[in-house]
């Protein structure tokens, strides 16, 4: 009769040091995306530029305290937009988020949406005596303006009668429109490309393509500007030395700089950094 445990009792041990084994094998959320960030050569303030992301919110990300987020919806946006950033597949992170922290958010119940579809107004008919009435008022209004017409001017209803246009000497007529154009590209302003002046450098971002990003910093690094630049809109920017941009759709954008328009090659959603300073315009 042995003593002590049997080889069946010490097997469950023997699982769990397996599993933690592979655990401490398997990088934290944070430690994996601060390593990936370290790799692609980008800051804290870099990736706070790019994604909106606040920076104590980056730093506490990458500690794995995700209390700051404010819940787990916005901890997986974030997780999700940080991963991108650095060029890393969210999905396996965002699963082990779930793993460590009780799975997906619950779905919304669909209960609301039957209570919402139940109350819905039923529809009603069309009102065919106002429509009838409309109707009778506008042919007694038709055959009203036809007999003042005909009795003023016969030359002129006969001119309309042929279908030819008649001309007008003077002002045109009020109820004259003109019919919008297709949407073009838009195209930066001749006016404020030519009052750039030579003593200082002038940048000037063109949303041709679609919206994009924009940050804009001067020569010693302050901020000019941070925000979304939409389809069709212009910003310009002016220092005595440097500028500095960071464009979030670099392939959305035209840029005019010292006058100039720069020839780029800019794909669509390529994130650029570009500096610009004073004469000919040479990105540094």
């Amino acid at each position: 009769m042995s003593i002590g445990n049997s080889p069946e009792d010490e097997r469950p041990f023997e699982d769990e040091r397996v599993e933690e084994d592979r655990e401490e094998a398997r990088p934290s959320i944070g430690r994996a995306l601060r390593q990936a960030r370290i790799a692609a050569g980008l800051t804290v303030d870099d990736i706070s530029s790019a994604t909106r992301v606040r920076m104590n919110i980056v730093h506490a990300i990458e500690a794995d305290d995700f209390t700051a987020c404010g819940g787990d919806v916005y901890a997986r946006g974030h997780i999700r937009a940080l991963a991108k950033a650095v060029h890393l597949d969210p999905a396996p992170l965002l699963a082990q988020y779930g793993d460590e922290h009780g799975g997906r958010p619950a779905p919304t119940p669909a209960a609301p949406l039957f209570e919402a579809e139940r109350i819905r107004p039923e529809r009603r008919g069309p009102n065919w005596t106002a429509a009838m009435v409309a109707a009778i008022v506008a042919v007694i209004g038709f055959v009203g303006f036809t007999m003042f017409q005909g009795g003023g001017d016969s030359g002129g209803e006969a001119n309309v009668a042929e279908g030819s246009t008649p001309t007008t000497g003077g002002s045109a007529s009020p109820t004259t429109k003109t019919k919008k154009p297709a949407d073009t590209k838009p195209e930066a302003s001749d006016s404020a490309i030519a009052a750039a002046p030579q003593d200082k450098v002038t940048v000037q971002v063109v949303a041709a393509d679609g919206r994009s990003w924009i940050a804009a910093k001067d020569h010693n690094g302050r901020m000019i500007f941070d925000g979304v630049l939409k389809q069709g809109e212009t910003k310009t920017f002016q220092d005595s030395s440097k500028v500095h941009l960071v464009l979030g759709d670099a392939g959305a954008i035209d840029l005019f700089v010292n006058g100039k328009k720069i020839k780029d090659d800019f794909q669509p959603g390529a994130v650029e950094r570009l500096t610009y300073t004073k004469g000919d315009p040479e990105a540094g």
